[in-house]
């Protein structure tokens, strides 16, 4: 059995803490304001709002992380010219970890605001300090520091749930299994929990919520703060995938105001690929999640607000007025928007199987994480799909479960890329059953056990013992929320831009002015990650081209300006 890989603080420690010299804090000062600090004070607490980047001037910092329920554990200590601080700080959200003043302590602090500021004015300082922001939220998230804890069965489908929330949200968390920790055990026995309330959580500012839903846990651990109302957004991105992580980058880049919402997490089906090889500028592939955190964190870095998990449900748009498109949350949340870009991309699709629902979360999965990689390891697990999806999970898988199936309707040469077809054909433990498809499945308790087929047009059927199913059988657009907006939809309900969608329509643009539709949701997208990311860049192009006619529309009638 291999070793573990070695931790990030382990290989990488230079670039987590680097020392900032006499010069580099001097030209760093004009970001910041010096402060000092008593002995034993707080610079950062967990779970509380943080001041921002503290650059120790003198004295020493100590730093500690929560471990298992609370226990403290040290990371590092700060002296001159190191600096704390990691991705929270980007956009204020609660501390991570605890800071505390050892001896007194002066620091400079960079509020969330100008430490944006200073990652754009100071490139080559704004490198290294990024670099040490994200290796600092990547060492956290391989020891679950600072974030929630889940304490439930790794097997049971809202742990599933709120694990693959919590990591596709790149935040991290530890879970515990009361049947093997006593700790958890005994926190179980505390508050009372019964078996139907499991999982329970146990937030970093104590709160404790039973079996929540993802938005709950959000507002729990800080990841999503109210929006306000009043405040005009030059640009709403509705979906925060590749298009809407593009849109977001090349918009914020550009001096733009811009608010993305996603319902669930960052990075769209793309940021669910166990690997991506065929994408422009990696040559050795490059996970979907790894791929997708970069572009969220850079987004992050040009300001823009992210709204995460936040569901748009109502797009409601006055043409007649500047700031005429309106969004209704799903939380009762309205806000307002000069332009809005629809990036919703496409739900999973789901098989016409009786029982599918009994199984989903637990037995069968719409991606391939580590997390399933983890229950499906030394199992027999079977794959529905013949697109690169289909083909970069039935991979992934390979390297943990004990056998792969791959079902498919087509031979995989007429839908899947040439490399995946041919790294397939030299995996010894992957069967690949092509003309066939799903016809039920058997298991008790929520748990798979037995997955039936049968060869199109006939009755005859093949079962066998299998634990997990995994889905990649295409996708449906996500526009049934749209249904009263007024948008023009194509015959399979996918968006229509540009010229498609009526005469005189910026490039991108829907039927509804000032309204853009990019990446998979669009009507006649080619479906990749990197036509996806072209879209987002496009239309910021035409965004600005709305912008200026509407301002120029204002300036010739004040009266559009909206209430």
């Amino acid at each position: 059995m291999s070793d573990p890989p070695a931790s990030t603080l382990a290989t990488r420690a230079a670039q987590m803490f680097p020392t900032l010299s006499a010069a580099d804090i001097d030209r760093l000062r004009r970001f910041g304001e010096p402060r000092r600090f008593a002995d034993g004070e707080a610079l950062a607490r967990v779970g509380q709002a943080g001041l921002g980047l503290a650059i120790v001037l003198a004295g020493e910092v100590d730093i500690t992380q929560h471990g298992e329920l609370g226990r403290s554990e040290p990371i590092v200590s700060h002296g001159r010219g190191g600096f704390m601080g990691e991705l929270a700080q980007l956009s204020g959200r609660p501390a991570l970890v605890d800071g505390y003043a050892r001896g007194e302590v002066e620091a400079l602090i960079v509020p969330p605001e100008r430490l944006r500021a200073l990652l754009v004015a100071e490139a080559e300082l704004g490198e290294q300090i990024m670099r040490a922001l994200i290796l600092r939220r990547v060492g956290l998230i391989e020891t679950g520091g600072g974030g929630p804890v889940i304490v439930g069965r790794a097997e049971h489908a809202d742990v599933l749930r709120l694990e693959n929330f919590l990591t596709r949200n790149g935040h991290p968390h530890l879970r515990l299994d009361p049947d093997a920790d006593a700790d958890a055990r005994t926190l179980v026995e505390r508050f009372h929990v019964t078996p139907d309330e499991l999982p329970i959580v146990l937030c970093p500012g104590g709160q404790l919520l039973r079996n929540p839903p993802e938005a709950c846990l959000a507002r729990c651990i800080g990841l999503v703060d109210a929006i306000d109302p009043e405040r005009l957004f030059d640009v709403a991105v509705i979906g925060a995938g590749p298009a809407g992580l593009a849109t977001a980058v090349y918009a914020a880049s550009e001096g733009l105001d811009v608010l993305v919402l996603d319902c669930r997490a960052f990075g769209g089906q793309a940021g669910a690929s166990a690997r991506i090889e065929n994408y422009l500028g990696f040559p050795t592939g490059i996970s979907g999640m790894a791929l997708m955190g970069r572009a969220y964190n850079q987004a992050q870095k040009f300001g823009v607000e992210m709204a995460i998990p936040d569901e748009a449900v109502k797009l409601e748009c006055d043409e007649a007025a500047s700031g005429g498109r309106r969004l209704s949350l799903a939380n009762g949340e309205r806000l307002r928007a000069r332009a809005v870009v629809l990036a919703t991309g496409a739900r999973y699709r789901r098989p016409d199987v009786a029982n599918l629902e009994e199984y989903e979360g637990s037995s069968v999965h719409y991606w391939a994480s580590p997390l399933e990689a983890q229950l499906a390891a030394g199992q027999d697990v079977a794959l529905v799909g013949g697109g690169n999806s289909a083909g970069q999970a039935t991979v992934f898988l390979a390297g943990h479960a004990a056998r792969v199936t791959l079902l498919a309707r087509r031979p995989l040469e007429e839908t899947m890329s040439a490399y995946l077809v041919e790294r397939i054909a030299g995996l010894a433990n992957v069967e690949v059953v092509t003309g066939v498809e799903i016809s039920a499945l058997e298991g008790r308790d929520h748990a798979l056990e037995t997955v039936r087929w049968r060869a199109r047009g006939t009755d005859a059927e093949t079962r066998r013992p299998v634990r997990h199913l995994f889905l990649f059988i295409g996708a449906d657009p996500n526009t049934d929320w749209l249904a009263e907006s007024g948008l023009a939809l194509d015959p399979r309900g996918f968006v229509l831009a540009g010229e498609d969608a009526g005469p005189g329509r910026l490039p991108l643009e829907t039927s509804r002015r000032g309204v853009f539709a990019v990446g998979d949701v669009r009507a006649g997208s080619i479906k990749r990650v990197a036509a996806a990311v072209g879209d987002g860049a496009q239309v910021v192009a035409a965004v600005h081209t709305f912008l200026a006619r509407a301002s120029a529309d204002v300036a010739a009638d004040p009266d559009l300006v909206s209430a």
